[in-house]
This record gives C-alpha cells, structure tokens and sequence, in this order.
C-alpha cells in the first residue's frame, strides 16, 4: 500500500506531467516513458496486496456457504420452516462474501473504491426494490407464514372467498384445492393480509340447516322428534349435544333449525345434512306433522263445514250409484284401503331405505387424494 510520502510524489509528478502537455496527449517518448515506468513501479509495488486480497476473496466466496451452515446451525434447530433456515443460511453466506470483497479492496488499496460501490449498491438496491415491490411483498409474507404456520399441508382452510385443502406453499404463491378438484393460487401477501379461517386446527365443526313446521303442528312434540332422529345417528357427536331451536316464525311455519355437531376427519357435514334432513321428513310424516310451504295458507282447526245447493246435480255415475243402493258407500270405502296401502308402502320402501347405511364419510381424503395425483401447478420448492 503506497504511503503518504510516495503518493505525494505521484501526484506531484503526474501533475507536472499535464502542465507539460496541456492537451492530455502524450508529444515525449520520454514523458511517456517515465509515466510508464511509474504506473509499473506502483503496480509492482501493490502486486503483494492484490495477490493477498486476492486469495482472500477467493478463499471467502468457496468457504462462505459451509461456514455459514456451521454458523446457523443453532438457530435453525428452532425452526422447522425450510425457507427460513436456507434464507438465513444464504443471508450469513452473503455476509461473508461482502466481507471478503471488502478485504480485497482494502488490501488493494481501493478502499474509496469499496465505498463508492457500497454506496451506488445501496441507491440500485432503492430503485430495485420499487421495481420489484409485488414480488418482495410476497417473499416477506412467505416468510412470515413460515414463522406463525397459520396452516399446514393438507388443511382444509378457507382464504377470503377461496374454501379447500392446502396442497403446496412456495415463495410466491400458496396452492390449495377446492372441492370441486381446481388448483386455485393465491399470493401469499394477499393470504397473509387476508382473513385466514383453518376449518381442521379444530376438526369438530358444527352443521346446521331449517326445516318448516306447520303452525296446526305440536311444535315441542317436532322439537322432540327432530332431537331423537339426530342423536340416533352414530357420527352425530354427543359432545357438543345436538340443539333443535326454533329461528323465526315464518308467513305459514316455524321454521325449526337443527345444529349438529360432527368431526370432519370423518364424517362429511354436507352428507349428514342430508342424511338428517331425510329422515326428519320421514318421521314428521309419520307423525301427521305438516310441513308446508312458503305460500300462505288458511289453516281451519276445526274444521270447515261444505254444503252443496239444490242447483248442482249429482254427477251421472254417483247418482246410478246410488241409486242401487249402498254403492256410493262402498266406493268410498274401497278408495281409503287403497291410500293407506300406498302410504304402508311408501313407509316399507322407506325403512328399508334408512336400514342401509349411509355413505357419511368425510370428502376431504378424496380430495387430499386428487391433489396427489394431479399436476403440480408450480414448480417452486415447498417451504411448509
């Protein structure tokens, strides 16, 4: 490294060397020779410093990603994110590289040199971050999910809008699939600034749906029967216990909600939904309990008395009827035994309908499966 006494010379004798040439050109051999001969010496002079810097950096850049595994290795036993370990990892590699250049540099006598780079470096890596400000948004926010695990692999969480089963998280984007079987990606700074709801951190979840009982209708005796139908199902949880609640009163029901418990892992909440909705309609039917619809109706309690005028004649087949005798009565009594037979078999067909059983079990497995085996969308590294 030149000292202050030799660097003055330098600068003395190259400052006479331009007052001898004002133009900037070289007109002496001999001018240029000694100009020559005293860049050589200085180059001579800091040869030592380059060599060393040199193997310097070199040794820094071959040895920085080993050392800096051994360096992190206590901190990432606390982690179990892999992107978090290798950005640590390659952020302590960086480090030292700098490290490295910077000694060269200095050992070269290019110390101004090193700061003018350490300073330019910092006014590009301004501008890039503002041109690339959407993809470090989603690296930080990778990163961040990292740390906190919202979620993990194979849950089945419902992003803003977006209800499915996470397949894969990468640097940029997180893959879930949904229960239609689509790969829908979803940047993980929208995820991380977006409402996150995990449907399997807990894996019991409530199910609910209405069904309307008629007002003519004993509505405490359909409570009762409603509750039966659903404890007697084997995958409806007892823990927390089935609650039948009365939600409004509607234009012509009470329209009755029916909350359930069940565990996801096993039993799909949309096939048990069905399942009760089914047999509650079947038991209300068997109770002569009214179901009706939306369109208003008169109920009459007691009844309503229909006479007929003196101006309306029989129909022709009612009056030959009756006029052998008991035909008419014998007609409406061979229409009844054939309702009621209609309504045995309806209720046989039934039964043996509910003794098979039901297909309750959880879709969430099949769509795990689907997601196995269908074509990884992105190509990046899992980091969860």
């Amino acid at each position: 490294m030149l000292s202050t006494s030799q660097f003055s010379h330098w600068l003395s004798f190259t400052s006479s060397f331009m007052q001898d040439n004002e133009g900037g050109g070289v007109t002496s051999f001999t001018n240029a020779q000694s100009l020559l001969s005293s860049l050589w010496e200085s180059f001579v002079y800091r040869l030592p410093g380059l060599a060393l810097g040199a193997v310097i950096m070199v040794a820094f850049i071959l040895l920085a990603p080993h050392v800096a595994k051994v360096l992190v290795k206590p901190f990432t036993r606390t982690t179990a994110s892999p992107l978090l370990r290798s950005v640590i990892q390659r952020s302590v590699s960086l480090i030292l590289i700098l490290l490295g250049i910077y000694l060269f540099l200095f050992l070269a006598g290019l110390t101004g040199f090193a700061i003018a780079v350490v300073s330019g470096t910092g006014v590009v890596g301004l501008i890039l971050g503002f041109a690339f400000r959407d993809i470090a948004e989603n690296f930080i926010s990778s990163l961040l999910l990292t740390i906190q695990r919202p979620f993990r692999i194979g849950d089945i969480v419902q992003i803003n809008e977006f209800v499915g089963i996470i397949q894969k998280v990468t640097a940029r984007a997180t893959t879930l699939v949904d229960f239609d079987g689509n790969h829908i990606q979803i940047p993980n700074a929208t995820i991380y600034k977006g409402v996150i709801k995990n449907l399997t951190a807990n894996p019991l979840m409530r199910g609910h749906f209405v069904i309307g009982v008629g007002y003519d209708s004993d509505i405490q005796h359909a409570q009762k029967i409603a509750r039966d139908v659903t404890n007697a199902q084997d995958n409806v949880l007892h823990d927390p216990e089935p609650q039948i609640l009365i939600d409004e009163l509607g234009a012509s029901t009470y329209n009755v909600k029916v909350y359930f418990w069940v565990n996801v892992e096993k039993t799909s909440v949309l096939k048990m939904s069905s399942v009760l909705m089914r047999n509650i309609t079947q038991a209300y039917l068997d109770a002569d309990i009214s179901m009706p619809d939306d369109a208003r109706e008169r109920i009459f309690p007691q009844g309503l008395a229909i006479t007929r005028t003196d101006d309306v004649q029989p129909e022709p087949e009612k009056r030959a009827t009756d006029e052998h005798g008991e035909g008419g009565a014998a007609t409406r009594t061979q229409h009844k035994p054939q309702s009621d037979a209609k309504r045995s078999e309806r209720h046989q067909s039934d039964s043996s309908q509910n003794s098979e059983a039901d297909d309750v079990t959880s879709e969430a497995h099949e769509i795990r499966e689907q997601a196995r085996k269908s074509r990884d969308p992105e190509a990046g590294e899992n980091i969860l």
